[in-house]
């Protein structure tokens, strides 16, 4: 009997053991065809107005605050500074990245801050604004070369990448390297929304942290509290505080570079849970993004570092080229502490090359539901994510295997330079919008007080911002037209290097005009509709919501506002 017990009793724990199996599979099986199902196109209803809506919307304001302060913290602050420290000086370096951030950055921010907040569920996000406001020709034009920016973004970051692993080993075949980032970058965003915010805001938070140590680092060292005696402005007295002219020139298209990427909080308008809020609480800390993460640590570079060091980019020293950065900390003697750097600035190329290849499909799927894209890219899954756009982004990304080119950094300025100047066209079109959209209220009688968010900075902002813009394209084809900061003469590699990206634009323009036909140069106001697709917020809900943010304000604010007023 207790032997025939015991085999009912085994024989319930196998079928009891045989069934989770099965159940697990099954759960393995459902998961797996779930997987799959997330690719198949999502669901719409155009006849409702929902194909703005498709996207997921997975940003919350945690997420839009920290892109804000450091999306696009990579290879033009952490790497390209280099560079322009040797041929502009450490106060010419200061003054164009402060000329691009204060003067052109803030106001064009805010000015996107108001048109996304008004405007928030148009996929692309102010990549729509262009055929809105200004004209079709210039929407094509910029539409398309912002898109190829950021898929030329990717592989600029994974040769970067290469570049900043020589600083380990010189040995093994860069394309490996690019192949495991790219497979990292692949799997991210094969998370959706929901992961490459997640992704985004761990990887953020290190290149946060790296940055502020650094700057506790170089006031230290700088003050003599390292392994070395008192510095101060030594190295402002020699080699010198500054070259010449073009070295100015020269730090501006590389400062918009390196500052490029904070408009991306526009273009997640449509993922965001609650633009009106998260929108301008991002706008709001471009100031400090400026003048603590990116003055900040290229003060102190310039105070540690000399501008003549043979180990900057783009000296003629065959010595292995580093980040500026990492040569700070080299100087010095401290022997852990390059280290740290270099892979945290491995990571912010990574984290770069993650944001780009984000943006980009999205970018192509915005362009294709206006018609400036084959339909075939207006496919967005079940997850949210731009399915076909992000395929041509990954093949277009097969370009950052020319980092086994034996002269990477000729490779790197040629990128650097094209995706430079694609953010001045951005700006200044952002710029134009909100000037146009302004007249537009103006011609429709709506008060500015009746939007979620008007810019602080107004128009009078978006107008310096606008030629500023215009200013420093000025400047870079009067570089590719002189003798380089060198002295070399002029060449035509040299003019195409620093206005190859004006031509890309010009021919997108130029080529949708003539196959249009259409030879218009701007939208009347008139004819602008101000409320297509513009978000209506309750009058006395804002009105409430100013009138509780006033009360919070200390006193002393309020009487320099009052006086300000009057």
């Amino acid at each position: 009997m207790e032997v025939s017990k015991t085999k009912h009793k085994t024989s319930n724990t196998f079928i009891q053991d045989t069934t989770e199996t099965v159940s697990s599979c099954s759960d393995r099986v459902s998961h797996w065809e779930e997987f799959l199902r997330s690719f198949q196109r999502h669901d719409t209803d155009s006849a409702n107005g929902c194909d703005g809506q498709r996207m997921k919307k997975c940003l919350s304001k945690r997420h839009l605050r920290l892109m804000a302060l450091s999306t696009g913290l990579g290879t033009g602050l952490l790497v390209a500074s280099g560079s322009k420290l040797r041929t502009a000086g450490p106060l010419f370096l200061l003054l164009g990245y402060g000329v691009v951030g204060f003067f052109m950055l803030i106001p064009c921010m805010n000015a996107a801050g108001e048109l996304s907040v008004a405007y928030n569920n148009l996929p692309g996000g102010f990549q729509s604004f262009y055929k809105k406001f200004i004209d079709e020709g210039i929407a094509f034009a910029i539409g398309w070369n912002y898109y190829f920016q950021w898929a030329n973004i990717i592989s600029l970051e994974l040769v970067t990448a290469s570049m900043v692993i020589r600083f380990w080993d010189t040995t093994t075949n860069p394309d490996i390297f690019v192949a495991i980032f790219l497979t990292l970058i692949i799997l991210i965003n094969l998370a959706g929304a929901r992961g490459y915010g997640e992704a985004e805001f761990v990887m953020n938070s290190i290149k946060l942290l790296m940055l502020f140590g650094f700057i506790i680092y170089g006031i230290v060292v700088d003050l003599g509290g390292g392994p070395t005696d008192f510095i101060g402005g030594k190295y402002w007295k020699q080699p010198g505080a500054y070259t010449n002219f073009k070295g100015l020139c020269s730090v501006f298209v590389t400062s918009a570079f390196s500052l490029g990427g904070t408009e991306f909080i526009s273009l997640t308008a449509s993922e965001q849970r609650d633009p009106r809020k998260a929108i301008p609480s991002a706008c709001k800390l471009v100031f400090f993004r400026i003048a603590v993460l990116f003055m900040g640590p290229l003060a102190l570079i310039g105070l540690l570092v000399p501008h003549d060091s043979s180990r900057l980019m783009g000296s003629d020293s065959s010595t292995v080229h580093s980040s500026p950065f990492v040569i700070a900390a080299e100087l010095y003697g401290v022997k852990v502490l390059p280290h740290i750097f270099n892979s945290v600035i491995l990571l912010s190329t990574i984290s770069v090359a993650t944001a780009a290849m984000y943006s980009a499909p999205r970018l192509l799927q915005s362009l294709a539901e206006q018609g400036y894209a084959p339909r075939y890219f207006d496919y967005i899954d079940r997850k949210g994510r731009p399915l076909r756009g992000w395929l041509l982004t990954i093949l277009l990304s097969c370009f950052g295997f020319i980092a086994t080119y034996k002269d990477q950094e000729t490779v790197f300025n040629w990128l650097l330079s094209i995706s430079g100047l694609s953010f001045l066209f951005v700006w200044g079109g952002i710029n134009i919008c909100h000037i146009r959209f302004r007249a537009a209220l103006h011609y429709n009688n709506i008060p500015v007080s009746s939007l979620g968010y008007a810019s602080p900075t107004g128009l009078i902002g978006s107008y310096i911002s606008l030629i500023f813009c215009v200013l420093i394209l000025i400047g870079q084809f009067w570089l590719g037209l002189s003798s380089t900061t060198d002295g070399q003469s002029p060449s035509i590699k040299n003019f195409f290097e620093n206005s190859l990206g004006a031509f890309v634009v010009l021919a997108f323009y130029l080529g949708h005009k003539i196959y249009t036909k259409n030879w218009s140069l701007l939208i009347k106001i008139k004819d602008i509709d101000i409320d297509a697709d513009r978000t209506i917020y309750d009058q006395e809900i804002l009105n409430c919501e100013k009138e509780e943010a006033y009360s919070k304000t200390p006193r002393l604010w309020r009487k320099i506002a009052s006086l300000s007023i009057t």
